[in-house]
């Protein structure tokens, strides 16, 4: 059975009308909602939404991602296919950079611009519902199995994204927050092999000036303490057991974080 993930920023009401379009055109799909909690117009954190998923996905899915503060303008609308031979998913997305990451993530890619209007809702595409309009329907057909070069020409100036940089300078490595989940435990993109070049679980480390214990897992603390862990996503993560590290260490995505180490 083909499968379609959708990531968004729309909260609720507007994603359901994605998914009547697409069951519309392939009624044997089956739906996974990634989220549709991103930060209104929050790019990078629904980049990160997907990336950290992709991998677990089968072969032959098909990703929606809709964060398109540029919707109605001249951006493009994509499509991609991404992955090794036995192994490529789909993506379709505005060219903001927004599924670029995951579907690097996944290997070689193939970025096709959707320009083929045969493709789009039969009832006209609207300027501020591109989602529904364009993504949902093509997403839709990928689904059931049109050739990904039917959407339009092959093209090699796309958006590209990544999570920026950190950097090292002597006992500091610094960073920035790339998401928050709703737990407030606060992502960072630093990844796993450079925190453990640098520490080892049960010694200290400062965030941003505040002294906490790098461990395993949260529950290596007492309750509401603080503490840093390499998450399930392989990048450093700051949290606090039962509690909010975002709102407890002031920290949201694009902020900067500087880990000492003791």
């Amino acid at each position: 059975m083909p499968l379609i993930s959708l990531t968004t920023d729309f909260g609720d009401l507007y994603p359901a009308a994605m998914k009547a379009v697409i069951l519309g055109i392939n009624p044997d799909v089956r739906i996974v909602d990634i989220t549709h909690s991103i930060r209104r117009a929050g790019i990078r954190e629904g980049a990160f939404a997907l990336y950290s998923l992709v991998r677990y996905f089968p072969q032959g899915t098909v990703h929606i991602g809709v964060v398109d503060p540029g919707v109605g303008t001249s951006r493009r609308a994509l499509a991609v296919k991404a992955g090794s031979t036995g192994k490529k998913q789909f993506f379709v997305c505005p060219d903001n950079g927004l599924l670029i990451p995951a579907a690097r993530r996944l290997g070689e890619m193939e970025v096709y611009e959707i320009t083929n209007s045969e493709l789009m809702l039969k009832s006209g595409v609207s300027a501020t519902f591109h989602g529904r309009d364009i993504f949902a329907p093509v997403g839709a057909y990928l689904s059931k199995g049109i050739p990904i070069e039917t959407v339009g020409p092959r093209i090699s100036n796309f958006v590209d994204l990544d999570f920026g940089n950190f950097g090292i300078d002597g006992p500091f490595l610094i960073g920035e927050v790339i998401f928050a989940d709703s737990f407030g435990n606060v992502i960072t993109n630093i990844p796993e092999d450079t925190i453990l070049k640098f520490s080892s679980f049960g010694s200290q480390v400062e965030v941003n000036g505040r002294r906490v214990p790098f461990v395993q897992t949260y529950a290596f603390v007492r309750q509401e303490e603080p503490l840093i862990l390499v998450g399930s996503h392989g990048f450093l993560e700051i949290a606090v057991n039962k509690g909010n590290a975002s709102l407890q260490f002031g920290l949201k995505s694009g902020d900067q974080v500087v880990i000492k180490i003791m």
